[in-house]
């Protein structure tokens, strides 16, 4: 499979066909995708299913986060029914060490026109102002059974023309529930330009009003499409220009953590095993202890477990992203994944490296 990702032409080939296959249900496509993509990187079609994952992951010393992985639908139905989801995610998550997060992406509780007209300042119509009503009122839902149940909530990044308006949001929640302890967590994305800015003034505005930050640092997972639509509506790049500008800015906000640990918690989603060591540099020199309670580690299910079982074994807040749902409506989350492994540049190929590596040692015995 790994080997089919690696090939860019077939894997849009891939998805095209897929697509098309789930759209006139053909009786066979979920099966094929169950054997494959799906069994390779999602836990199960629930959350119980799921939980055979869980248990196993957690007797190396790796945590689960649940990810309801439903994408790509705007109805209200399907909102309430997210929300419903996220809302027993952290039932079910409290008291449990194998479940050290909760996560939602902000689009599984509102479309993204909407996120990116409020974004805009545009004057809403009376029936948008109610639907975005039913939006805060997610969020605040979600976050204040987080905080009675003291589970953490992350919300994950989206695209940069609504991403504003989801801080916005995030940090009224962080205001209201992170007096004591990071419940509410954001997503900052470090393969975008303004980043290391925004958390400046985010942590001047949390010492003012007297609350303290969490946050999920990522790279990115929009970079084609960021560009594009930039080039096509002629404003300026919101990305780095290279990888090198992304790493430099990924390793500056493993600084910012772990020299404002007084105010700041951060889990360093990374699938690049020097941005992983540095880290875990940066915790020695501190003298910081492998499992100190503000510091995570994460990768995605089915990707990079040479570094996630590497930070268990060494007793770190090591844990994987654990998306699951029903075969044919995680398809969305599914193809994005294939299509992230192609675009970034030798991930699939370290996979297979490793995946060769590792079957030639269990064959020499």
């Amino acid at each position: 499979m790994f080997k089919t990702i690696e090939n860019p032409a077939l894997t849009n080939v891939g998805i095209g066909l897929l697509n098309f296959t789930v759209k006139h249900n053909f009786p066979f496509v979920t099966d094929v995708v169950r054997q494959t993509l799906f069994e390779q990187f999602v836990g199960g079609e629930d959350r119980e299913k799921s939980m055979q994952v869980v248990k196993m992951l957690f007797k190396h010393h790796i945590g689960s986060i649940f990810d309801y992985a439903i994408e790509g639908k705007e109805e209200e139905k399907t909102f309430d029914h997210t929300f419903e989801e996220i809302k027993q995610n952290i039932k079910f998550a409290e008291g449990n060490p194998a479940i050290p997060f909760v996560v939602f992406k902000p689009t599984g509780f509102g479309r993204l026109d909407l996120y990116t007209e409020v974004q805009r300042g545009k004057e809403l119509t009376g029936s948008e102002k109610a639907e975005w009503e039913k939006v805060i009122h997610r969020y605040d839902e979600v976050c204040k059974l987080a905080f009675e149940r003291n589970v953490v909530v992350m919300i994950d990044a989206e695209e940069t023309w609504m991403q504003s308006a989801v801080d916005d949001l995030v940090n009224s929640m962080m205001e209201k529930y992170n007096r004591e302890k990071a419940i509410v967590w954001n997503t900052v994305q470090m393969y975008r330009t303004g980043r290391l800015e925004y958390l400046q003034q985010d942590l001047q505005r949390a010492r003012e009003k007297g609350y303290v930050l969490g946050y999920k640092f990522v790279r990115g997972a929009y970079m084609e499409k960021e560009r594009e639509r930039a080039a096509a509506m002629n404003y300026p790049d919101p990305i780095q220009p290279n990888k090198q500008a992304t790493d430099d800015n990924y390793n500056a906000a493993i600084d910012f953590v772990i020299n404002h640990l007084d105010k700041v918690s951060g889990y360093f989603g990374s699938h690049n095993e020097k941005s992983v060591e540095l880290v875990m540099d940066k915790m020695r020199e501190k003298n910081l202890e492998n499992d100190h309670s503000q510091i995570f580690f994460g990768q995605l299910y089915g990707m990079s477990d040479n570094i996630t079982y590497f930070l268990g074994e060494k007793k770190y807040n090591a844990s994987k992203y654990l998306p699951y749902g029903p075969v044919k409506d995680v398809v969305p989350y599914l193809t994005r994944r294939a299509q992230e492994n192609t675009s970034v540049a030798g991930q699939t190929g370290r996979e297979l490296g490793l995946i060769a590596k590792e079957l030639q040692r269990r064959k020499n015995g």
